[in-house]
């Protein structure tokens, strides 16, 4: 089984760090995108990472579904990155899908940015996907407990602290300007608590990033 895609794609780096936690074993291997187009292509035709090639040669993509499907198949009974009571497990859903949107419109206005000249950019269309994101990024600030600056230990992996801690790295490498910390102190001390795990440093969110528009 390979997950094929670039770590510093937040989809890529989410499968890897909760299969990882889960200790699901995989292999990774890291294609682009952008820079390895073709070899990209030769694997999965649409191009789209994560991509997961089972052990039956098939492939899997978007990363909620990839885990979705390997959970199923490793821990039957329910993944320990859910919570088994159903109010905290809402809760935790509510966490993961503004964390989602986040992740999708922080990527849309990196490309848009970064991708399209100057010239050719639809500024309604950039203000009006700076406004999703900040509103996820709000909702997700509401959502997220308080911690000290200097909170160590154990904190508990779940799908509702890994994804928001890496969708707020993502966030801040590529739109740095967009998402300051001091309005958000909540997502980045959870997301600098994360970073500095391990577990996490295993899988460090390393690759071309977004190519500036020529």
């Amino acid at each position: 089984m390979k997950l094929i895609g670039m770590l510093d794609s937040p989809y890529v780096r989410r499968v890897a760090v909760s299969l990882d936690v889960l200790g699901v074993p995989f292999e990774h291997e890291a294609v682009s995108v952008f820079a390895t187009f073709e070899r990209f292509r030769a694997i999965n035709p649409v191009v789209k990472a994560p991509t997961l090639v089972c052990d039956d040669g098939g492939i899997l993509m978007d990363s909620g579904l990839i885990l979705q499907y390997l959970e199923a198949e490793h821990f039957p009974q329910g993944s320990p990155l859910w919570s088994r009571d159903p109010q905290a497990r809402l809760a935790q859903f509510r966490i993961v899908s503004y964390a989602s949107a986040a992740a999708d419109k922080v990527v849309q206005f990196a490309y848009e940015k970064q991708l399209r000249p100057a010239a050719a950019r639809h500024q309604p269309w950039l203000d009006r996907v700076r406004g999703q994101f900040t509103a996820a990024f709000v909702a997700l600030e509401a959502l997220t407990p308080a911690r000290e600056s200097g909170a160590s230990g154990d904190e508990e992996f779940s799908h509702a602290t890994i994804w928001p801690a890496i969708v707020w790295q993502c966030a801040r490498a590529l739109i740095p300007e967009e998402v300051p910390p001091e309005r958000h102190p909540h997502l980045e001390r959870l997301s600098r608590h994360f970073e500095a795990l391990p577990l996490l440093r295993r899988w460090p969110p390393d690759g071309p990033g977004v190519p500036a528009a020529s």
